[in-house]
């Protein structure tokens, strides 16, 4: 190879590395420079997680949510709702948590069942989560935590200021069975 031919392909070594590096830095200053362009002209604005504010919760209303629990059958088993009484605004995302406790010796199949006090509130509160929705597989003197997601609407009428939601946890008939061929099944629920 010539001197001059080494010599041009140096300079289109630096004129490649040289241009590979601006690209770099274009690649590089691309999502500030986004940014600042949304920023300016509006578009794609971007919401800050402190900035998001649910413009259906009626702050002008209180509501008492009173929270009440009872265990049906024969077994020693205790559900306690942590919190007996909460204050919630309509429309606000309301998280409570129930504590359940199987104090005997024996596993137990259970299903929980929501009443709603007055009747009438039962049409205004919705469950987004609720352990009410499965049944429960409680083992012998296991403690469970189990929780509730939900929302009183802003719709409910202006005479309601006070909810009571109670669960009456049943115990369900053939759990025994059911457990004891899960033991047999190496622990795999069927």
């Amino acid at each position: 190879m010539t001197d001059s031919a080494a010599s041009r392909n140096r300079e289109t070594l630096r004129k490649l590395a040289i241009i590979a590096l601006l690209m770099f830095g274009f690649g590089y200053a691309l999502v500030p420079l986004y940014e600042k362009i949304c920023e300016v002209t509006g578009i794609n604005n971007l919401v800050k997680p402190d900035e998001v504010v649910n413009t259906q919760v009626d702050t002008s209303r209180t509501i008492v949510m009173e929270f009440d629990a009872n265990v049906r059958g024969e077994i020693n088993w205790q559900l306690i709702p942590r919190e007996r009484k909460k204050r919630v605004h309509p429309g606000e995302l309301v998280h409570v948590v129930f504590d359940l406790k199987n104090a005997s010796d024996v596993p137990v199949l259970a299903q929980a069942i929501p009443s709603y006090g007055p009747q009438r509130a039962g049409l205004y509160v919705k469950k987004l989560d609720c352990f009410c929705f499965t049944q429960q597989e409680i083992a012998a003197g296991e403690n469970r935590e189990l929780s509730v997601v939900l929302v009183v609407e802003p719709s409910i009428p202006r005479d309601v200021h006070t909810v009571t939601l109670s669960y009456t946890m049943f115990e369900i008939e053939g759990a025994e069975q059911r457990s004891a061929s899960i033991r047999l099944a190496g622990g795999k629920k069927s």
